[in-house]
């Protein structure tokens, strides 16, 4: 049978359609995506995985799992020992859609090609420390000169490492570098066979158990050396599914809004403790007296872009990459 619409329907028919169908297209579009996948570098000590931050947080509570349910779109969380190197890698051969990094290793993938956008900010400030030998005498970065110091290249340790010589006048040439993964070098210094390494919080428990100290941090370089990390995208994923990538977003605010509640403080410490092995005495020392509500901003404002610039153009200064770029080129035109 067919229905022969009266002329002031027809007349109305076109328009509501057409609505019709743009309301229809992102459900459409979400419903190619079957899976996200999202990559980690994992920074457990222990048995389980752990990105701390946001990703602790958005596993634990299993926020993008429920954001995403009613599309049916599930998420895969992929956790790399190798950590930036490893993911980078990963982007490239098309294996994940989604990556927390630090600012180097998302550096260096753009540099090289990667058709990544910078999502979100995801943390800022994070303090590094300098573990030393407590038999090697060093007191100072300078004292680290013609010493064999370890580093895992390729990641955001380096870069900020290089900061903070920088701000004492050195170059790694200055010293005797060995890249060494982050377990590899506590277990190097702990054994005495290295003089000094430069990492996160996790050295402090070398500290504790009187194996290292902790002879200065970037707190007592004025911030020089601290991290900034991101969260980014593929670019032909994000290209193809701006509703998807919307929906992460706003989640991965959620999660920031929380670990940005001072009345969250010990859960947050609770939580990464038991999931990374860490001390919750190593976390509560690393986080003493930060602003959450700052260390956790997910806004791309400008002291962050600033910061973010800052490193692209050190990184090209130190021959980590071959040559700087606009951070504001990097950016996802939907970003916060």
């Amino acid at each position: 049978m067919i229905i022969v619409f009266p002329r002031f329907a027809r007349r109305f028919a076109a328009p509501v359609l057409a609505a019709l169908f743009t309301c229809m297209v992102p459900l459409a579009q979400a419903a190619d995506v079957r899976e996200i996948r999202i990559a980690v570098p994992d920074l457990s000590a222990g048995t389980q995985h752990s990105g701390t931050g946001t990703v602790d947080v958005l596993r634990n509570q299993q926020l993008l799992e429920k954001a995403f349910a009613e599309d049916g779109i599930k998420v895969q969380w992929n956790f790399f020992k190798g950590a930036g190197p490893a993911i980078n890698e990963a982007l490239a051969n098309g294996q994940v859609d989604f990556a927390y990094l630090g600012d180097l290793a998302a550096i260096i993938g753009k540099a090289n090609g990667l058709d990544t956008r910078v999502l979100s900010a995801n943390g800022r400030g994070i303090k590094q420390y300098l573990a030393v030998n407590p038999e090697a005498g060093i007191k100072t970065l300078q004292d680290l000169k013609g010493k064999h110091v370890a580093i895992f290249r390729g990641t955001a340790y380096q870069l900020s490492f290089a900061a903070a010589l920088a701000s004492q006048g050195l170059k790694e040439k200055d010293l005797k570098v060995i890249n060494l993964d982050i377990n590899a070098a506590v277990a190097a210094l702990g054994a005495k066979q290295i003089d000094a390494t430069w990492g996160s919080a996790s050295l402090t428990a070398l500290r504790d158990r009187g194996l290292a100290e902790i002879p200065l941090t970037t707190l007592d370089l004025r911030g020089a050396g601290s991290i900034q990390s991101v969260l980014v995208g593929y670019g032909p994923f994000i290209d193809a599914h701006p509703e998807v990538v919307d929906t992460l977003l706003k989640t991965n605010a959620q999660a920031l809004h929380w670990l940005q509640q001072e009345s969250n403080r010990q859960a947050y410490i609770e939580l990464v403790s038991g999931l990374a092995n860490y001390p919750q005495a190593t976390l509560q020392d690393d986080l003493q007296g930060l602003d959450l509500s700052v260390r956790f901003d997910p806004r791309l404002d400008p002291a962050f872009l600033a910061q973010l610039q800052a490193s692209v153009d050190l990184a090209a200064e130190h021959r980590l990459i071959r040559k700087p770029f606009k951070v504001s080129e990097w950016l996802w035109d939907k970003a916060l």
